[in-house]
């Protein structure tokens, strides 16, 4: 969907890196070696890119990193589009309904670190979830975004000490018993 309005493949997944998850930062050569692009046409985009005030630069010794503009005016336009694009919106509404009591969901895996990726990894954490009945949606959900969802069950006695063990920028939230919806930033 998002190839027919963006024809570069790299500014593609500039976008798909840093809006998916905004903490996510980068530097050119890292990017390089990631997307196996050559740094000149990485370079170009990035440029744009701040030109345009999609992201923020600051320099970490002799590196120059690059993070989303979460206060451009349209970042939260960008994020949902992302998320709808990777399919991870329609997963998370596929699976949330009548699994147990849900408390919340996060992404994690490449897609967390703003990678594109064939799996979208989630941490449900909840009690009394139904795993039966879990493991079908996610099977609707698989077919219905053309991705594999590989997921892990936590129980909200477990969760804290595991999700304490996994990197920040590897855990973006999705969704949580509070909002009861799905995480995706709501403009205006």
């Amino acid at each position: 969907m998002i190839n027919t309005l963006i024809t570069s493949q790299t500014r593609i997944k500039l976008l798909k890196k840093f809006f998916l998850n905004s903490s996510t930062k980068a530097h050119l050569r890292g990017l390089e070696s990631e997307f196996g692009e050559s740094s000149n046409s990485i370079r170009i985009e990035l440029n744009r890119l701040e030109e345009a005030g999609f992201l923020n630069s600051l320099r970490d010794g002799n590196k120059k990193v690059y993070q989303a503009n979460c206060s451009h005016p349209l970042f939260i336009d960008i994020h949902n589009i992302i998320m709808k694009e990777t399919g991870i919106d329609r997963v998370i509404e596929k699976v949330i309904h009548r699994i147990g009591r849900l408390i919340c969901v996060y992404l994690t895996g490449d897609f967390a670190r703003g990678k594109d990726s064939p799996v979208i990894e989630l941490i449900l954490v909840g009690d009394n979830i139904d795993h039966e009945y879990l493991a079908k949606k996610v099977e609707q959900a698989e077919k219905l975004v053309g991705r594999k969802v590989s997921y892990i069950v936590l129980d909200s006695d477990e969760a804290d000490s595991h999700l304490l063990s996994v990197e920040q920028t590897d855990l973006f939230p999705l969704w949580n018993i509070e909002e009861s919806k799905l995480l995706l930033h709501q403009s205006g």
